[in-house]
């Protein structure tokens, strides 16, 4: 039997890996509900469900290697990146799911509490902070809501060559904003934008990419560090943060 490695372990959910198989134990079985059906509803590729039994499912190894990872450089090539544009492209193209994401009036309040929480607690300086705040509260527009991951991170998106063989982590999908998507996949990685927008192949709202990339940051300096993470290590939320200062 193949020796058991551990993923990711916090207090919300953990993963552990045995082979070419993936087991998910999460604390919260909605999670796992809604990461079944996203899969089964993605017109894109996705890991092969080998099976669901809340509060656990697994999955099968996805060929490749991911697209890269937050504080690192990226050694995928630019048609790779630009393949995961397309793909990102054909999931908000198809039908919405069922179920809705977090509304505009939700991400205000959580943008709120956590500035606060922020400056409060002494995490951030309050002008980085306010700064920020400012950026992020572009991204609550109006908008036309499409099929998103919602926590597209690039290592959620794997790669074998120039090819996307499939996106992870499904947990957070619902209908909301194609920026978003685009800004979480693209976040401490700007030098590849343009290449995801070249696959994407259609016009974007900048201003609330940009802005997505400070709302996505802000919210999550604190749960990061709170649970066994360092957002301030290079590359990472908090100087995606810094760079938002010299906007």
């Amino acid at each position: 039997m193949d020796e058991v490695h551990v993923v990711v372990a916090h207090s919300e959910r953990t993963t552990l890996r045995v082979g070419d198989v993936f087991v998910k134990v999460d604390a919260d079985p909605a999670r796992l509900e809604v990461e079944a059906a996203a899969m089964a509803l993605a017109p894109i590729p996705t890991p092969k469900l080998l099976w669901y039994q809340p509060p656990a499912l697994a999955i099968a190894r996805l060929p490749g290697r991911a697209l890269g990872k937050l504080g690192e450089p990226s050694t995928a090539s630019s048609a790779a990146w630009a393949a995961a544009g397309a793909v990102v492209r054909a999931l908000h193209e198809a039908p919405l799911p069922p179920w809705e994401g977090p509304g505009r009036d939700a991400l205000a309040a959580e943008l709120e509490t956590e500035c606060a929480l922020l400056v409060a607690n002494g995490i951030l300086p309050a002008e980085l902070v306010e700064r920020n705040r400012r950026i992020a509260e572009r991204a609550l527009r109006p908008y036309e809501p499409v099929f998103v991951h919602g926590d597209l991170q690039l290592s959620h998106v794997f790669v074998d060559g120039d090819a996307v063989t499939g996106v992870l982590d499904w947990s957070e999908a619902a209908r909301g904003d194609a920026m978003f998507d685009l800004a979480t996949l693209t976040l401490g990685h700007e030098e590849h934008f343009a290449a995801v927008l070249a696959g994407y192949g259609t016009e974007v709202d900048l201003d609330a990419i940009r802005a997505w990339w400070s709302l996505r940051s802000l919210c999550n300096v604190r749960w990061l560090a709170e649970h066994g993470f360092d957002p301030a290590e290079p590359g990472c939320e908090v100087d995606v943060l810094k760079a938002r200062m010299k906007d």
